[in-house]
Protein backbone atom coordinates (compact mmCIF):
# COMPACT_ATOMS: atom_id res chain seq x y z
CA UNK A 1 0.00 0.00 0.00
CA UNK A 2 1.61 3.51 -0.57
CA UNK A 3 0.41 6.96 1.09
CA UNK A 4 0.72 9.78 -0.78
CA UNK A 5 2.35 12.56 0.45
CA UNK A 6 0.19 14.96 2.52
CA UNK A 7 0.54 18.27 0.89
CA UNK A 8 1.25 21.33 2.79
CA UNK A 9 -1.91 23.36 3.67
CA UNK A 10 -1.76 26.59 2.12
CA UNK A 11 -0.72 30.01 4.03
CA UNK A 12 -3.89 32.31 3.66
CA UNK A 13 -3.24 35.64 3.81
CA UNK A 14 -5.24 37.97 5.73
CA UNK A 15 -6.92 40.31 3.57
CA UNK A 16 -6.17 44.27 4.28
CA UNK A 17 -9.62 44.84 5.72
CA UNK A 18 -9.07 41.87 8.03
CA UNK A 19 -5.75 43.74 9.49
CA UNK A 20 -7.49 46.70 9.58
CA UNK A 21 -10.33 45.69 11.79
CA UNK A 22 -8.01 43.48 14.25
CA UNK A 23 -5.45 46.56 14.76
CA UNK A 24 -9.13 48.84 15.65
CA UNK A 25 -9.82 45.38 17.59
CA UNK A 26 -6.89 46.04 19.47
CA UNK A 27 -6.71 49.81 19.47
CA UNK A 28 -10.58 49.91 21.22
CA UNK A 29 -9.52 47.36 23.97
CA UNK A 30 -6.62 49.14 24.76
CA UNK A 31 -7.80 52.10 25.43
CA UNK A 32 -10.93 51.05 27.62
CA UNK A 33 -7.92 49.24 29.38
CA UNK A 34 -6.46 52.35 29.73
CA UNK A 35 -9.12 54.40 31.37
CA UNK A 36 -8.78 51.66 34.54
CA UNK A 37 -5.10 52.25 34.24
CA UNK A 38 -5.60 55.82 34.84
CA UNK A 39 -6.78 55.21 38.04
CA UNK A 40 -4.56 52.33 39.20
CA UNK A 41 -3.04 53.62 42.47
CA UNK A 42 0.75 53.33 43.03
CA UNK A 43 0.43 49.91 44.68
CA UNK A 44 -1.71 48.39 42.21
CA UNK A 45 0.85 48.99 39.96
CA UNK A 46 3.72 47.65 41.45
CA UNK A 47 1.92 44.50 42.74
CA UNK A 48 1.37 44.06 39.26
CA UNK A 49 4.33 44.70 38.32
CA UNK A 50 5.64 41.60 40.71
CA UNK A 51 2.75 39.55 39.24
CA UNK A 52 4.32 39.98 35.61
CA UNK A 53 7.80 39.09 37.49
CA UNK A 54 6.98 35.78 38.75
CA UNK A 55 4.96 35.00 36.05
CA UNK A 56 7.80 35.21 33.58
CA UNK A 57 9.99 33.08 35.69
CA UNK A 58 6.90 30.37 36.20
CA UNK A 59 6.96 30.51 31.95
CA UNK A 60 10.54 30.03 32.28
CA UNK A 61 10.37 26.96 30.33
CA UNK A 62 7.42 28.02 27.88
CA UNK A 63 9.17 31.11 27.14
CA UNK A 64 12.22 29.33 25.85
CA UNK A 65 10.39 27.13 23.96
CA UNK A 66 9.19 29.14 21.85
CA UNK A 67 12.07 31.22 21.43
CA UNK A 68 13.55 28.09 20.08
CA UNK A 69 11.29 28.29 17.57
CA UNK A 70 11.87 31.27 16.91
CA UNK A 71 16.12 30.81 16.56
CA UNK A 72 15.32 27.86 14.59
CA UNK A 73 13.12 29.95 12.14
CA UNK A 74 16.50 32.59 12.34
CA UNK A 75 19.06 30.16 11.75
CA UNK A 76 16.94 28.24 8.53
CA UNK A 77 16.92 31.96 7.10
CA UNK A 78 20.15 32.88 7.19
CA UNK A 79 19.87 35.14 10.32
CA UNK A 80 23.60 36.73 11.59
CA UNK A 81 25.01 35.48 14.52
CA UNK A 82 24.15 39.29 16.08
CA UNK A 83 20.59 39.27 15.68
CA UNK A 84 20.41 35.56 16.68
CA UNK A 85 22.47 36.84 20.29
CA UNK A 86 19.72 39.50 20.48
CA UNK A 87 16.96 37.12 19.85
CA UNK A 88 18.19 34.15 22.20
CA UNK A 89 16.45 33.82 25.48
CA UNK A 90 17.91 31.88 27.93
CA UNK A 91 16.89 30.83 31.54
CA UNK A 92 18.98 33.72 32.91
CA UNK A 93 17.61 36.49 30.49
CA UNK A 94 14.12 35.55 31.42
CA UNK A 95 14.94 36.05 35.36
CA UNK A 96 16.81 39.90 34.15
CA UNK A 97 13.78 40.53 32.41
CA UNK A 98 11.94 40.02 35.61
CA UNK A 99 14.16 41.47 37.86
CA UNK A 100 13.84 44.55 35.38
CA UNK A 101 9.78 44.70 36.42
CA UNK A 102 10.86 44.10 40.31
CA UNK A 103 13.38 46.96 39.47
CA UNK A 104 10.96 49.24 38.03
CA UNK A 105 8.23 48.68 40.85
CA UNK A 106 10.70 50.08 43.32
CA UNK A 107 11.02 53.24 41.37
CA UNK A 108 8.48 56.64 42.43
CA UNK A 109 5.09 56.51 40.78
CA UNK A 110 5.57 59.07 37.72
CA UNK A 111 2.23 59.52 37.72
CA UNK A 112 0.65 62.71 39.76
CA UNK A 113 3.89 64.30 39.74
CA UNK A 114 4.06 67.94 39.63
CA UNK A 115 6.81 68.72 36.78
CA UNK A 116 6.38 72.48 37.80
CA UNK A 117 4.24 75.12 38.87
CA UNK A 118 3.97 78.88 39.38
CA UNK A 119 0.91 81.43 40.52
CA UNK A 120 0.38 84.66 38.45
CA UNK A 121 -0.21 87.91 39.94
CA UNK A 122 -4.03 87.17 39.92
CA UNK A 123 -3.48 84.24 42.60
CA UNK A 124 -3.82 81.63 39.83
CA UNK A 125 -2.01 78.65 40.40
CA UNK A 126 -0.49 76.89 37.54
CA UNK A 127 0.86 73.60 37.57
CA UNK A 128 2.51 71.13 35.06
CA UNK A 129 1.05 67.44 36.54
CA UNK A 130 2.44 64.06 34.97
CA UNK A 131 -0.41 62.38 33.48
CA UNK A 132 -0.90 58.82 31.63
CA UNK A 133 -1.13 59.33 27.59
CA UNK A 134 -3.57 56.39 27.33
CA UNK A 135 -2.00 53.76 24.80
CA UNK A 136 0.81 53.56 23.37
CA UNK A 137 2.01 52.13 20.72
CA UNK A 138 5.51 50.15 19.92
CA UNK A 139 6.78 48.88 17.12
CA UNK A 140 10.49 46.98 17.74
CA UNK A 141 12.64 44.57 16.03
CA UNK A 142 13.73 40.92 17.16
CA UNK A 143 14.89 41.87 21.40
CA UNK A 144 12.01 40.05 23.15
CA UNK A 145 13.07 41.87 26.02
CA UNK A 146 12.01 44.67 24.86
CA UNK A 147 8.19 43.14 24.86
CA UNK A 148 8.51 42.83 28.95
CA UNK A 149 10.61 46.22 29.27
CA UNK A 150 7.80 48.29 27.07
CA UNK A 151 4.77 46.88 28.93
CA UNK A 152 6.46 47.21 32.28
CA UNK A 153 7.37 50.94 31.79
CA UNK A 154 3.57 51.97 29.97
CA UNK A 155 2.32 50.47 33.37
CA UNK A 156 4.18 52.10 35.62
CA UNK A 157 3.12 55.31 33.98
CA UNK A 158 -0.29 54.04 33.78
CA UNK A 159 -0.68 53.72 30.29
CA UNK A 160 -1.86 50.91 28.15
CA UNK A 161 0.28 49.45 25.28
CA UNK A 162 0.02 48.18 21.79
CA UNK A 163 3.26 46.11 21.17
CA UNK A 164 4.46 44.93 17.61
CA UNK A 165 7.62 43.26 17.73
CA UNK A 166 9.81 41.85 14.78
CA UNK A 167 8.45 38.93 13.33
CA UNK A 168 12.05 37.14 14.44
CA UNK A 169 10.28 36.76 17.81
CA UNK A 170 7.17 36.34 17.02
CA UNK A 171 6.72 33.04 19.21
CA UNK A 172 8.61 35.08 21.89
CA UNK A 173 6.52 37.33 22.22
CA UNK A 174 2.93 35.89 21.89
CA UNK A 175 4.22 33.42 24.86
CA UNK A 176 5.36 36.97 26.55
CA UNK A 177 2.26 38.95 25.89
CA UNK A 178 0.31 35.94 27.03
CA UNK A 179 2.03 35.27 30.22
CA UNK A 180 1.80 39.29 30.78
CA UNK A 181 -1.79 39.51 30.56
CA UNK A 182 -2.45 36.73 32.55
CA UNK A 183 -0.52 38.17 35.53
CA UNK A 184 -2.31 41.47 34.81
CA UNK A 185 -5.34 40.31 34.87
CA UNK A 186 -4.51 37.98 38.43
CA UNK A 187 -3.33 41.40 39.38
CA UNK A 188 -6.91 42.79 38.74
CA UNK A 189 -5.76 45.14 36.22
CA UNK A 190 -7.25 44.86 32.40
CA UNK A 191 -5.42 41.81 30.26
CA UNK A 192 -5.39 44.40 27.29
CA UNK A 193 -3.43 46.96 28.99
CA UNK A 194 -0.70 45.04 26.93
Amino acid sequence: MTLAAASPAPVVEPTPDAVREAVLDVARRSRIAARSLAGATRATKDAALHSMADALVAATARIVAANTEDLDRGRAAGTSAGLLDRLALTPERVVAMADALRELAGLPDPVGEVVRGSTLPNGLRLRQVRVPLGVVGMIYEARPNVTVDAAGLALKSGNAAILRGGSAAASSNTVIVDVLARALEQAGLPADSV
